[in-house]
Order: structure tokens, then sequence, then C-alpha cells
């Protein structure tokens, strides 16, 4: 095996807390040489326990050693002239730089791109920022509890009687890290092909408001409905006789199958009963039934039956139960942090070609400052850049980063379609494969009946992640079919499946054939629980993750719910979020490739990229022995934070939210100022998060005493100028309407053959010598480039190309409707 693909890379990262830190966390665990630059007293994470009690001997947190595994660091003042050159000199040898300051404030230091780019011309600055470097809310105040607000999830999610539920775990920042490192490895690629860098910037708003929403704006323009009345889905999580067990129920034969299991066949026979919406007007009756069954069973007794029966379910895994769980157990899913021994995720994918990187522990902040020290004083500031992959000149400076790369995507559903999506997006020529047999699932997860002409072709959610494709159909369990795939294979550079694992066997593809047909291909496969273990069969979809992996037991209704109390599933982003850390896996194979000459196969494990984002409540509970727990919209790095009712009543009848979360005593300071309450301000009652959090409850009264009184977007905007985080909760498919997403070019209008002007959104990386983006293609109907792709590639003539036709290897309309 060679070593690591980011060996030789240097990284310089300027950000603090969850999302830098993530993304340069996944940049050293493939090789990169990371240093962490913070201030001399310490980046704040270090600080920070969700416990109050994880902290080591050196006094950092769990969360901070986690996310700074085999990276090092330096405490540098960047008030201090001397601070600033001592970053200006690690400049010189960095191919890539993050930063996540307020807007302007680099530049204002001396350290934005063009400092970075008279140091070392390849250098690449990633900006991380709420709402994008230019946009007009650029210095507005805001959170991953406001950003969920702003992006349409939270009034989407709850259950009945309740106000509305984030996500836990401050997921929007694990999403924003995660297109921060992916936006780096593009960076980095057209770097070495072209010899310049780039600054790209990120938005975390545009980052979680098509990912978190569900592509809720192309949802709301094909069905014409904007507004969504909170709900969760039917069934969801249910409880047992010993805890809690999570079901996934999409397709009509998956109903079918979970009403054996409850006992009642006939529910099963009801057609009107196929389809969620359906379940969900009659979720008391369907709950009550569920409910009388899986309360009288053990979890592991409603599992066995569920594995039986091959209905999607999971425990509701937690800080203490996961490692325990027996497939995580018997696949090394968990690992021993190597400064503490306490348990975290392992990296959630695995390379043929390269070994997972050894974990070495964080720097401690003595450590940090005596780097700093040397840096100062000019030591160890002689780097060498890495040579290039390619010679200069092989892709020009304004050109997409990913232009040449050819993908042929063989992904249903989400999350490997958006994967590739994200690719295409970056400019590689991606080609969606289907059949007429099996189209993409998502096809049908439509806004119209049966009845309608080419019904299959007005799904949103596939629109939003297969837009910029080519589109092509294949019968892959006909020899005809298979050999046309290898012909193409030969042809490209990545190949991305997310068949349940035994499938490409059964087409008679394995990674030796496809490596006999072109040895330099990456092979990206994304099973759902990975291609060995004793859930290696087990259907898996998003719900099924976020039910398993910890996220929707810290996105919960607390015991004083009543009926309503315990975890719910978010709905989030793990679909999204396996996708695009499938296609960084990719883009490391990638380079691989054209260090080696060889390619490589890669297994990028679904619900290990979900362990990995809701990594901190077992590393605490490993740590300490505490199990953290979902609080309703309450957490622990802030208080108070909430929803709270304003003035007035939404299209759908539901109350007007108002999301605040206050997370420092000046915030704190002015919310009690603004609301009328100057006596809390500055006594010594509320002055820490501690006393806040015990005070809760009356605190929470006098909020919503005050914002009954005002309309909704008054009220943020109030609270926001007087310097607290706040935020309206907007309608579930209603974030195209915000000024920073209105008045910018990332919802944008893709003219379809059938449809017209579809508003889909981009990628949430905006490359600076790349301003503009723009799709070159509309997401292709079934089949619709089979003649295009064949006879560009292959050389297909007009006769054969019929000849496929007839003989249903190729088509444009679904078999058997």
């Amino acid at each position: 095996m060679m070593g690591q693909p980011l060996e030789g890379v240097r990284v310089v990262d300027l950000t603090t807390g969850i999302a830098g830190g993530y993304a340069t966390k996944l940049l050293a665990d493939a090789g990169a040489e990371v240093w962490k630059i913070e201030a001399p007293e310490g980046d704040e994470l270090r600080a920070w326990s969700a416990s109050g009690r994880s902290f080591d001997a050196a006094g950092d947190g769990v969360l901070f050693r986690y996310l700074h595994t085999s990276k090092r660091a330096a405490a540098l003042d960047l008030e201090s002239a001397a601070g600033r050159d001592a970053v200006l000199g690690l400049y010189a040898g960095a191919a890539l730089v993050f930063e996540g300051f307020a807007p302007g404030r680099i530049d204002a230091l001396g350290l934005g791109f063009s400092a970075l780019s008279r140091r070392n011309p390849r250098a690449s600055l990633l900006q991380l920022s709420p709402f994008g470097q230019r946009s007009p809310w650029s210095q507005r105040l805001s959170n991953d509890f406001t950003l969920q607000a702003w992006s349409g999830s939270t009034r989407g999610r709850g259950r009945d009687g309740m106000p509305p539920l984030a996500v836990g775990c401050e997921l929007s920042e694990w999403m924003s890290g995660t297109y921060l490192a992916l936006g780096g490895l593009a960076a980095l690629r057209r770097a070495d092909l072209c010899g310049r860098g780039d600054a790209l910037d990120v938005s975390q708003l545009e980052a979680i408001a098509p990912t978190f929403g569900n592509c809720g704006t192309l949802w709301g323009h094909f069905s014409g409905i904007w507004d969504l009345p909170m709900s969760e889905d039917v069934p969801s999580i249910e409880p047992t006789r010993d805890g809690w067990v999570g079901f996934c129920i999409f397709t009509p034969q998956q109903w079918k199958d979970f009403s054996l299991l409850i006992e009642r066949p006939d529910l099963g026979s009801d057609p009107t009963l196929c389809h969620m919406m359906a379940r969900h007007a009659r979720r008391d009756e369907i709950r009550k039934i569920v409910r009388g069954v899986t309360r009288r069973k053990t979890t592991a007794e409603v599992l066995e039956l569920c594995e039986a029966l091959r209905v999607p379910a999971a425990p509701i895994g937690n800080g203490e139960t996961l490692p325990a769980i027996d497939h995580f157990a018997e696949r090394g899913s968990f690992v021993g942090n190597p400064r503490g021994g306490f348990a975290q995720p392992r990296i959630p994918y695995e390379s043929s070609a390269w070994p997972r990187r050894a974990f070495a522990p964080a720097a401690t902040l003595a450590e940090a400052r005596a780097a700093g020290a040397e840096a100062v004083r000019g030591a160890g500031l002689a780097w060498q850049s890495e040579p290039h992959a390619v010679e200069p000149g092989a892709l020009a400076g304004s050109a997409a980063p990913l232009a040449g790369l050819r993908v042929l995507d063989l992904t249903a559903f989400w999350a490997g379609p958006y994967g590739c999506f994200a690719l295409a997006c970056l400019g590689a020529d991606v080609i969606h494969v289907e059949s007429i047999q099996r189209p993409d699932g998502m096809r049908f997860g439509t806004t119209v009946t049966p009845q309608t002409d080419r019904w299959w072709e007005y799904g949103p959610t596939f629109h939003a992640s297969n837009t910029g494709k080519r589109g092509i159909t294949l019968d892959l369990t006909r020899p005809e079919g298979v050999e046309l795939l290898l012909q193409l294979v030969a042809k490209s550079d990545v190949l991305v499946e997310n068949y349940s694992p035994r499938v490409l066997g059964n087409f008679g593809l394995s990674w030796e054939r496809f490596q006999q047909v072109n040895p330099g291909l990456t092979l990206v496969r994304m099973p759902a629980f990975g291609l060995g273990g004793p859930w290696r069969d087990r259907v898996g979809f998003a719900q099924t993750m976020e039910q398993v992996s910890g996220i929707a037991w810290l996105t919960s209704y607390p015991a004083s719910a009543g009926e309503a109390a315990g975890p719910l599933t978010p709905r989030a982003a793990s679909d999204p979020l396996a996708g695009l850390h499938a296609a960084f896996a990719a883009l490391l194979a990638v380079r691989h490739r054209i260090r080696s000459g060889r390619g490589c196969q890669v297994e990028s494990i679904m619900v290990e990229t979900s362990l990995a984002v809701a990594a901190e409540q077992v590393c605490e509970y490993s740590a300490t022995g505490e199990l953290l727990r979902g609080d309703a919209n309450r957490g622990p790095r802030a208080a108070p934070q909430g929803l709270y009712r304003c003035e007035g009543v939404a299209l759908d009848g539901s109350p007007r939210w108002l999301a605040i979360s206050v997370r420092s005593d000046a915030q704190w300071q002015a919310l009690a100022r603004a609301i009328g309450s100057e006596a809390w301000a500055h006594g010594a009652r509320f002055a820490s998060l501690a006393a806040r959090r015990a005070a809760h409850d009356e605190i929470d009264a006098a909020i919503e005493a005050w914002s009954r009184g005002h309309a909704v977007r008054e009220a943020a905007e109030l609270l926001l100028a007087a310097g607290v985080p706040a935020a309206e909760a907007i309608g579930t498919r209603r974030p195209h309407e915000l000024e920073p997403l209105a008045k910018c070019d990332f919802f944008e209008t893709v003219e379809h053959a059938l449809h017209g002007g579809l508003p889909v959104a981009a990628m949430p990386l905006r490359f600076g010598r790349r301003p503009a983006r723009w799709f070159e293609r509309a997401a292709p109907m079934l089949g619709e480039h089979n003649a295009e792709v064949l006879r560009e590639l292959l050389g297909l003539g007009v006769e054969r190309l019929a000849e496929l036709e007839r003989e249903g290897i190729l088509g444009t309309r679904p078999r058997g409707l």
C-alpha cells in the first residue's frame, strides 16, 4: 500500500469551533499536515465539555481532542505584528488555508487572499461564514440553532402539542465542515492542474437550506404548497418494552411487510396507507396499533422480526449503547482516542490502496504555545511545497476544478446521487445510470398522480440531486447491458454505486473485473452498513442512520412532554452528508491515482458518516459515564435557547415562532435589556450559563410575554440589532425568499425540456476565479442521453441503438407501470 493521499500537503487552520475543526480533521485523517493556529489563551473549544466533566489533565475537553487528532498546533496572537508575520511564514509552504473570522476581518489583519497569493500563488483560501462573505447579512449574529430556523428545517419537525424541534448535535456545523473539506480538495486539484490557488466562499446557510429541508424550494415549485405543517413520519420511533426502536417505511411493499409485524395485514392491503401523508393523517389510529405491539416486545425482539420481514429498522443508539452494538463492535467502528483513551468513531471510509491513518494525539495548549513561540522566532517555517501532481497548464485557472473527470453514477435515491451531484457541480462529466426495469427510486417521490404524462419526471428530490448530469439506461441483469457498462468503465475515471452489497456481484461485477477493464478506475461503494458485519445486508435509509447513530437520541422531547416524550427522527441530512463524504473519498482516490498511476476501491460507509458527526455523545459517555440527552430545543451550550410564540399565525394556522439562542453573557445582557428586564442584565442571579439553564422556565415565560406582542420578523430584527442571535422559523419550503439567498445565484433557474424553469440549489462553494455557479444542463429525463453518450463514448450507430431499445437494454419509459 502507498502512503496517505494527502501526504506532503500542508494546511493552515485559522478557524475555531466545530465546522472548521471537522473540515481540517477530514484532511488530517487523509495524511495532510494540518497546523491549527489558535489564540494564546487557546481555542474556545478546549474549554468546552457538554457534561462539564470530560477535561483531561491539560484542561482540554473530549470534543476538542476528537476534532484535532493528528494535527499540529501553534498559539499566536494575531493582534500582534509578530503573530501575523509567523502566520505569513506558514503561508509560504501551505496548500490550503481555512478561516472563519467575521467577513472582512482576515483582510483587516493583512492575512487575506491577496497576502496569501503573494507568499504562495498556488495556495487557496477557504472562508467559512454563516451567510457568505458578500451577503447582505454578512455581519449578522447566528449559530447552529438560529441557522436551522432560517433554513426552514425546524418548523416542519415535531409532535402534536409540542413546539417544532431543531436537530440535535449541532448538525449544521458538521454539514458545513464536510462541504468545506470537499471544497478544499477541489481547490487543491485545480491548483495542481493550473498552478494557481483560489479563494472559496462557503456559506453555512447555503449548506443547510437544501439539505436539511429536503430540497424544499423545488417541492414547493412542483406542488404549489410552500408551507407544510409540523409532522413526523408514521411509523417512526416507537417505544418498546425496554427502550425505543426506529422504523423507516417508504415503499408500498415495506408498508405491507410492516403490517405483518404489527399483526394487521388488512392495513397493508389498504392502498391509501401506502403514502406517508395518508398515514400521517391517520397517525393517532396507527400509532395506537403500532405501540400496542412494540410495547409488548423488547427492542431486540422487534428488530429480529424486522430483519425477517426486511423492514428497515434500527435501535435508537446513544452515547452509552453505540460502541456495544454488535455490528459496530465487530467492524471496529469505534477506536480509542490517542490522548485519553475514550471511544471515538474511526475514519468513515476505507481504501484498498492506503490504510486508515492511525490517530495521533491532539496538541496540548502548552505544546501549541511552544510551537507558537518558535514560529515567532522564525524557526521551522522554511517549508517546501509538494511538487505539482500534474504539470501546470493542464487546466485553465478559471476552469471548474473537476473539468476533464468522468464519473459513472450507479446510485439511487438521495445519498449517492447527491454525492455525484456535488462532483457534477464541481465540473465532472457525471453520467447517471438507471434501467427501465428499475429506475432511480427517487423518481417516484413525485408531486403528481400516475395519470399525468411521464409522471416519473416530476420528482423534486430527483431534480435537486441530478441536475448537471447526463442520464442513460442499461439493464445490468443482462450480459449486453453489463458489456456496455464495462465499455463505459474503460473510458471513465470514477464509478460510484450504492446498491446493497450483494447486488454488484449479482450482476457479475466486482472490483477485480473493473480493474481488468480500467486499472486507473476509482470505485466508490456506499453500503448503508458496510461490506461486512452482521448488518451487511440490512436495508438502510437516512432515517435509519439518524436513528441508530445517536442523532435522533439528541433530537428529543423530555419526559415532561408526556405522551410526546422521546426521540424524534430528524429527517435532516444523513443522505447528503453520506453523499458528500463519498465525494470527498472519491477525490482522495483520484489524487492517489495521479500520484501512483493506479486506481483503487473505496468503501464509504453511510452509517459511519453519521457516527462521525454525532461523536460527542460517545466521547463524553466513554470519558465520564455521563449520558447526554435531548431536551427539546434547549441545549448545553446556550441558555436561554428555544422557540417562542409571536403575534399572529402562519398560513397553515400554526404559530409564528421566534428562535433565540444565547451563548454568552454579553448576549444575555442584550436580550434582558431588549425584553424590558434591565434588572436581569446586570444582576448576579443569571450571571452564568449554568444559572440561566437552571432558571430556563422562568426566563422562557418572560421572553414569550414579550414576543407575543411582536410580529416574528420584527422581533428577530430587534434582537439581532441588539446583539442577540435570533431568527424567524420560516416556512419549510421558503428559504429561497430570504434576502441572502434571493439576492445571489444560489438558487439557479435551470431550463428543463418538460418543466421549463426550475429553481435548483447549487453547491455552497463559490470560487473566486470562477464566480458564477451555473448548471450546464437540467436533470436528465429517463434515458434522455442514451444516444448521445453511447455514440460519443462507444461509437454505437443508429441501428445498434434501435436494436438495444427493442431488446429493452435501453429505453425511456419505466417497465411494468
